[in-house]
């Protein structure tokens, strides 16, 4: 996985001088607070944010919980991807669980501008497959990985993640209950 977010890294590092211009120009830093939405429930996802600094979260509701689908660290897009895709309603919400700093692109000026500079096409299309790539090894994991190995494996990729996500939301991205995680943790 990290090997593909270098390919993407070299090639934004390689663009011509005219696309590097205007993707950098599109993508603005912006900072988000602790507790801040992104996206909430029922709105059309016009955005992508990629993670520079902080930690987000994706859920949605479902019979008055809230199920994590996704944990954004640095080097994530975080994006409800059918909503920005097809931009209709999201399901799902987007917040920051610590202050973040994001790159924010906005899907209707990246659309206009990928016409006018075909590497941003072939930069879209490596990101899609990028999300992809994390989608299936998450599936994966979820159907070959107990808990245990599931948390383990997730404190080996993000060792801070205990210091800075509320363990409910642990286990809700793990699938698993909160007396589950607690005893996982308790043998560790």
């Amino acid at each position: 996985m990290h090997s593909y977010l270098q390919k993407i890294r070299d090639f934004i590092t390689n663009l011509d001088v005219d696309s590097s211009k205007i993707f950098n120009n599109m993508s603005p830093i912006q900072h988000f607070a602790k507790g801040d939405f992104l996206l909430k429930q029922d709105d059309v996802c016009r955005k992508s944010y990629w993670i520079i600094r902080g930690i987000a979260r994706k859920y949605y509701l479902h019979d008055g919980k809230d199920i994590t689908t996704e944990l954004y660290f640095e080097d994530d897009l975080a994006v409800s991807f059918e909503s920005y895709t097809l931009q209709k309603p999201s399901k799902e919400y987007i917040q920051a669980l610590t202050d973040i700093s994001v790159a924010v692109t906005d899907y209707t000026l990246f659309q206009k501008m990928k016409q006018q500079f075909p590497k941003l096409t072939e930069l879209d299309l490596m990101l899609t497959e990028y999300y992809a790539i994390w989608l299936e090894e998450r599936l994966f994991e979820f159907h070959t990985l107990s808990a245990s190995e599931r948390y383990l494996n997730l404190l080996e990729k993000q060792p801070q993640i205990v210091q800075f996500v509320p363990l409910t939301h642990i286990a809700s991205y793990l699938g698993i209950s909160l007396e589950t995680l607690s005893r996982i943790r308790a043998k560790i």
